[in-house]
């Protein structure tokens, strides 16, 4: 894979015809080392947000060994990592997907939120003794950007009587829960150990791992996340106070946090129409969170120097298939001099960008960089400011 010193640097050189991701090695391995180094427990990479071999060997060679897997597909990828240990937690699994999981690749981890998925995991593991089951059980969203909590986890008394019947079939018994994608505020967390507090002590069971899932933000413009040390400090302080062992384990999941500074997005603009401008990729391509959940992804004039009397303004993008749902609403801040053959960078893109992106009337296609510079936004250098990069 090429590499530029920055989306400058190769628009200068190849004026590209299609979009261009551009993977940033170094924003990935500091962002593991982070999470290795801060949160007080075990570290699980969300296979899901972004399943690029790189970014995974990038994750591998920076110390993750643990990783979190939502499909047979993902188990399969992850399975030729020398060494990692795979969390199944999707919590609805198909008996083949578990069966393949268990005995081909060596997976012991399974979520469940019912008895029903109990059962299968029981029967499709031929009644195994070296399962780890956790159940999954529902917890508020709170300040997340996207809320997931309708549709897996176990409430009330349903979410007892599983704790207490999975406790009989695993050798580890744990609880998990997930309190949304990009949670602003570490009170999601605080709140739901409370839930996991509540809910040992009516089972009155013996837990071995409590799995405080992903949901940990990146940044991506105004209003800014909650520092992250302030997310791994109140999580490390409200699992202290949980009646369990001394021997329990604490594990996370992020996904997002650990892959958004990852990558860039370079598209050409194609038209402008007033304030509208017209892209090479959009919704049903890297765009999908700007398009349908609002994110305010950064963005930039990149390839040349804005005109000295430009000024900022809104703008609306749509992306390059035939079809009106194919639209970023924004606003997105360039300069005024913007114009067809511009190239525009988006940063962090690196969460679910690529995971999303189709080929719907043909397009999809991108090619692949790696990129030296910083990412536009990080949450890991000092301050987290925007970096001043010359053209």
């Amino acid at each position: 894979m090429e590499s530029f010193s920055s989306a400058d640097a190769l628009i200068v050189a190849a004026r590209p015809e299609d979009p261009v991701l551009g993977f940033r090695p170094h924003a990935a391995h500091r962002a593991a080392r982070w999470f290795l180094d801060c949160f007080p427990g075990e570290v699980a990479y969300a296979v899901k947000a972004n399943d690029s071999p790189l970014l995974l060997a990038t994750f591998a060679a920076a110390g993750i060994r643990q990783f979190d897997v939502a499909s047979l597909a993902e188990v399969e990828l992850v399975g030729a990592i020398p060494g990692a240990r795979q969390h199944f937690m999707n919590p609805v699994k198909s008996r083949l997907a578990i069966r393949r999981a268990y005995r081909e690749f060596g997976v012991r981890c399974f979520a469940l939120d019912t008895e029903d998925e109990l059962e299968k995991i029981i029967a499709e593991t031929g009644g195994a003794r070296d399962l780890e089951l956790f159940v999954r059980i529902a917890v508020t969203a709170g300040e997340s950007r996207v809320p997931l909590e309708r549709k897996f986890g176990a409430t009330d008394e349903t979410a007892v009587r599983l704790l207490q019947r999975a406790r009989h079939h695993a050798d580890e018994l744990g609880i998990t829960f997930h309190v949304g994608s990009q949670t602003m505020s570490p009170g999601a967390y605080t709140d739901a150990l409370a839930r996991v507090h509540q809910l040992i002590v009516r089972a009155g069971v013996v837990v071995d791992a409590i799995d405080v899932g992903g949901g940990f933000p990146s940044v991506y413009g105004e209003p800014r996340p909650a520092p992250l040390a302030t997310f791994v400090s109140a999580i490390a302080q409200r699992f202290e106070a949980l009646p369990v062992s001394r021997d329990c384990r604490l594990i996370c999941e992020p996904g997002r946090a650990l892959a958004a500074e990852a990558e860039s997005l370079v598209v050409r603009v194609e038209a402008r129409r007033g304030n509208e401008l017209f892209i090479n990729d959009g919704a049903y391509g890297a765009l999908f969170d700007a398009a349908h959940l609002g994110f305010p992804f950064p963005v930039r004039l990149a390839g040349r120097r804005a005109e000295a009397s430009d000024q900022p303004c809104a703008f609306e993008l749509w992306g390059p298939t035939c079809d009106s749902l194919d639209r970023m609403k924004g606003p997105f801040m360039l300069p005024n001099s913007i114009r067809e053959g511009d190239y525009i960078e988006f940063g962090n893109i690196g969460a679910y960008g690529r995971a999303v992106a189709g080929d719907f009337n043909g397009y999809g296609r991108y090619i692949e960089v790696i990129l030296e510079d910083e990412p536009m936004l990080s949450m890991y250098r000092p301050a987290g400011h925007p970096l001043a990069r010359k053209a």
